[in-house]
């Protein structure tokens, strides 16, 4: 008897291991983590300065601002929609809130509430449209795309807004305790969603919403509401993105935003949120981001032609779309 029972202790651990690692695997962002560790690990033996302090800190930065558009676009996602306008409404956000500081005299620390103010009227175009009006979200943001990036250079004509000056330079170049702004305000962003996505009646609405908008009517959800201030917020988030690159820049650059739309739709796709709403996850799509990233810069670091890049990114595009189409037959 008492045999037994010390091998019953003895394969304890071993049970207990095995579950936390089914419970891993079956956790939405679990392949993307792997794929994440397996690349940085790649790059450190590939490279000799990947896990430099200040490589990782341009790849930190650089995370944050197409993880902060992806994050905006997830919860479009979510509710079966797609933002093709994100990366022109960051573009024109950074323009507009450059010109309050420059030319209005508007505080910097007032410059990025207003301009994630202005983003979060963008959006709410697209979804006056889309919510209100029952427009397809393709054609609707295609066109306002196209729109926020003629503003854009009519307002600019093709010329950068600068200097925006050291003070409002701390937002984009600045760190507290060693880590970058932008980083900060990226995790924040992230936490915030997880929060509203898993612990609110609104963030359970969204799930709702993408996954039987028919059903969400029936039982009383306020669809076409859910709708437009999901359309809203993904501006407001391109808009922050938009003028915190600006900061980083020094300048109002109207090309801001024109590369980000791909890298936000693929980085929450590749974590794990689906084409078809109604499933996603906030971490997923920020280790999704930080995983473009880092594959962007290492393709740098190994001097792989730019022409390459944009090969390889489109393959990791093609890729992201395979994977949800398999997890939704699965």
């Amino acid at each position: 008897m008492t045999h037994d029972i010390t091998v019953s202790s003895a394969h304890a651990p071993a049970k207990k291991r095995a579950g936390l690692l089914a419970r891993f695997w079956q956790w939405e962002a679990s392949g993307i983590l792997v794929a994440l560790i397996a690349l940085m690990v790649v790059l450190s033996l590939a490279t000799d300065n990947f896990l430099s302090t200040y490589n990782m800190s341009v790849v930190a930065r650089q995370a944050a601002f197409v993880g902060l558009v992806a994050l905006g676009q997830t919860l479009v996602l979510l509710v079966g929609g797609i933002d093709l306008s994100v990366g022109a409404a960051a573009g024109l956000s950074a323009i507009v809130g450059s010109l309050l500081l420059t030319m209005f005299g508007v505080h910097p620390y007032a410059v990025i509430p207003l301009t994630m103010g202005f983003g979060l009227c963008l959006g709410f175009i697209n979804g006056f449209f889309v919510a209100g009006l029952r427009l397809n979200p393709f054609i609707v943001t295609l066109a306002t795309w196209e729109i926020f990036a003629g503003l854009t250079m009519v307002i600019t004509k093709g010329y950068p807004i600068r200097p925006l000056g050291e003070t409002f330079g701390v937002f984009g170049k600045g760190e507290i305790l060693s880590v970058p702004i932008p980083v900060l305000v990226f995790l924040v962003s992230g936490a915030v969603l997880i929060w509203l996505l898993t612990q609110t009646r609104f963030g359970r609405n969204i799930f709702a919403v993408g996954g039987n908008r028919d059903a969400a009517v029936l039982v009383g959800i306020r669809v076409k509401f859910v709708e437009f201030l999901v359309f809203g917020l993904a501006g407001m988030f391109a808009a922050l993105a938009g003028i915190l690159f600006a900061s980083r820049m020094d300048a109002g650059q109207p090309s801001v935003g024109e590369g980000w739309l791909m890298g936000a739709i693929t980085a929450a796709i590749l974590g794990g949120t689906s084409l078809r709403g109604g499933q996603g996850s906030i971490v997923g799509t920020m280790l999704g981001a930080m995983l473009l990233t880092v594959l962007a810069n290492g393709t740098v670091l190994l001097n792989v032609s730019g022409f390459w890049q944009r090969v390889i990114v489109g393959g990791v595009v093609l890729i992201a779309v395979l994977v949800d189409l398999f997890r939704r037959r699965g």
